[in-house]
């Protein structure tokens, strides 16, 4: 049996509300903490703020020896390819190898618009997400 924890934290999340989870799930034997990569809530005032996925990530690598780690999923609308390749190659280093990266084609307009991020149309999305796949596999 596998059991994973997924937290949706831009529905008011800190990063230590996170870390306190992924431990305790590391602690439980669960074998994996994923996190969604959204910056806006769906619902509600989000207080106390977004955190990024992969920042969070990065800190919750370091704090933790045995879980595994991912989002689910990153949007391909949110980050060039090139940079994604380097930080989730970067958190994958500083876990030891942990990482699991979830990609889509990014879905929730009223995010990109909350944050200036351009939001293409449905086809480009999934073109995007295509490309984003060959690079990234291409880069690591």
């Amino acid at each position: 049996m596998d059991f994973r924890v997924f937290v949706e934290p831009q529905q008011g999340a800190t990063y230590s509300d996170q870390l306190a989870v992924a431990r305790a799930a590391e602690a439980l034997s669960y074998s994996a903490f994923f996190r969604s990569d959204h910056y806006l809530a769906m619902s509600g005032d989000g207080l106390p703020g977004p955190t990024d996925s992969w920042v969070t990530l990065a800190g919750i690598a370091r704090e933790t020896s045995t879980i595994r780690l991912g989002t689910m999923v990153t949007s391909a609308t949110f980050r060039h390819p090139g940079p994604l390749a380097i930080s989730v190659a970067q958190v994958d280093e500083m876990s030891g190898g942990r990482v699991e990266l979830g990609l889509g084609a990014g879905w929730f307009e009223a995010e990109h618009q909350a944050y200036a991020i351009p939001f293409p149309p449905l086809g480009e999305r999934f073109d995007r997400l295509e490309e984003q796949l060959r690079i990234l596999t291409g880069l690591w």
